[in-house]
């Protein structure tokens, strides 16, 4: 539907139009900092997620438990709601310092975006059977030549994940960028779209597509080439040991609090020296308790009708595999290299001229959280429901049992897990939605992102504070449960 709606409108515009706005300085500008600010943000996700994962799985660093929930907190906290906070920070150490721009937006998006590289690595490297890494050792490699040769390789499909997550994520970032005035993709469509040019918005909409869609292909053929490290030998996999960190511990220490400290303690210094002001000014606490119940209606309705059209395509990638499973899962998929504002514009295209009855409803901007983080909730379901085994299903067939009685009393048992954890993530997701929110919220309608969006925009520090504080709160209650849930912590805790 995105892709559908932008080339409509592409074409409506005309050839001309098209190549004449394509062909600019402007288009190229904002193609190379887009590019540029991906690659330095996916980077340092890369550097930062490996290393932590490696500490807390794979050394004898202390509280190793703690530093593997403080590595992925930063999850729960917007990408937005950090920018917000290191631009207040700033203002009240120095009125005059402008932390803005390009290398700003790049390292509030690093601290944000690292999550998404140490989950899938640290979750590789407790799997991984360490037989590889002991030959590598009794053969007199070092340490590093060991991880850089053998760990790094095996995880290196986990790595390739986390960081097309980053590269795809950054791409479509809006909040963070926008409020450091650095000039993305999504900056300009969602400014040009507010000034009326609608045209412009749409050629760079476009533009941004293909871009991303280049991004993707590149992973592909990256991920075809390379080798697979699946353990081939008998016996059963065993957990690897702790490596003694010795005169490393303390740089190891250092560095992992200085990044905690970063990632966390910024924001929520900020938000607590802020939050007391903000909370006392008349009327805030019915503006607040208004924009949680928006906030907490709108994701649980947008998580629902992700996880009812997930469920499906789910269990036939899981129980038919085939040529139109494949296309579906594959469909799924793509709306997640889309930008939101993307989303919110193909959206309200459509409300206007098809659906027109859900337009300025919040069962559109539920359809657009659907769109933007079905696959998601696709992979959850997938993943549970081909480890669930089939033979009970079978079974129950066998006994009598009609389909939906057997998908009522053994299926959804099975798969309950993988619902809830899809459930969690779309939930999250929607929380921390901005551009498609603004876009398509109806008329009088506040959401904690929303709020805080309003206040930032005019430099109302103190008045944005609550709504990014509770943002961040109740976001952190899915993503404990998605990190509890990987066993990273209990077997890697000590």
């Amino acid at each position: 539907m995105p892709l559908f709606y932008l080339a409509v409108r592409v074409v409506g515009a005309g050839a001309d139009r098209f190549t004449g706005v394509l062909l600019t300085d402007r288009v190229a500008q904002l193609t190379g900092r887009s590019l540029a600010l991906a690659a330095v943000v996916t980077l340092g996700c890369v550097v930062l997620g490996v290393g932590s994962a490696f500490l807390v799985t794979r050394t004898d660093l202390p509280l190793r438990r703690l530093f593997g929930v403080l590595a992925a907190l930063p999850l729960a906290v917007p990408s937005y709601v950090a920018a917000y906070a290191w631009l207040a920070s700033a203002d009240l150490v120095d009125p005059t310092l402008r932390f803005e721009g390009f290398w700003a937006a790049a390292l509030v998006l690093t601290l944000c975006s690292y999550p998404y590289v140490f989950l899938p690595v640290s979750a590789a490297l407790v799997g991984a059977d360490p037989a590889a890494e002991e030959v590598s050792r009794s053969l007199g490699r070092g340490g590093w030549r060991t991880f850089t040769g053998v760990t790094l390789r095996q995880v290196r499909p986990a790595v390739a994940a986390g960081g097309l997550l980053v590269a795809l994520y950054v791409l479509s970032d809006f909040g963070a960028v926008a409020i450091l005035r650095t000039d993305t993709f999504t900056r300009a469509v969602f400014n040009y779209f507010n000034l009326g040019i609608v045209d412009l918005a749409l050629v760079l909409s476009t533009v941004l597509v293909a871009v991303t869609v280049l991004v993707l292909v590149g992973e592909t053929s990256t991920r075809r080439r390379g080798a697979r490290y699946a353990r081939l030998g008998p016996g059963a996999g065993r957990p690897a040991g702790r490596l003694p960190l010795g005169a490393a511990r303390i740089p190891a220490l250092v560095g992992l609090v200085a990044v905690a400290g970063l990632a966390l303690g910024v924001p929520g210094l900020a938000l607590l020296r802020w939050a007391g002001a903000g909370v006392s000014r008349p009327g805030s606490l019915t503006e607040i308790a208004a924009a949680v119940g928006g906030s907490l209606w709108v994701s649980l309705l947008g998580a629902g009708l992700t996880m009812l059209l997930a469920l499906p395509i789910g269990l036939l990638v899981a129980r038919a595999p085939g040529p139109v499973s494949t296309v579906l899962e594959r469909l799924s998929y793509l709306p997640h290299a889309l930008p939101g504002v993307v989303i919110g514009l193909s959206l309200v295209f459509l409300g206007i001229n098809v659906l027109y009855p859900l337009y300025q409803s919040v069962w559109l901007l539920a359809l657009a959280y659907a769109v933007l983080f079905l696959p998601l909730a696709v992979g959850a379901v997938a993943t549970a429901a081909g480890q669930a085994p089939a033979e009970l299903e079978q079974v129950a067939r066998s006994l009598g049992r009609r389909p939906w009685t057997v998908f009522r009393t053994v299926t959804l048992p099975l798969i309950a897990p993988g619902i809830g954890a899809g459930a969690a993530l779309a939930f999250l997701t929607c929380m921390k939605e901005l551009p498609a929110t603004l876009l398509l919220r109806p008329t009088g309608m506040e959401t904690l992102a929303t709020r805080l969006w309003r206040h930032t925009e005019v430099v109302e520090y103190a008045a944005a504070a609550p709504y990014a504080a509770l943002l961040v709160a109740i976001a952190a209650v899915p993503t404990w449960l998605l990190v509890s849930r990987t066993g990273v912590l209990a077997r890697g805790g000590g």
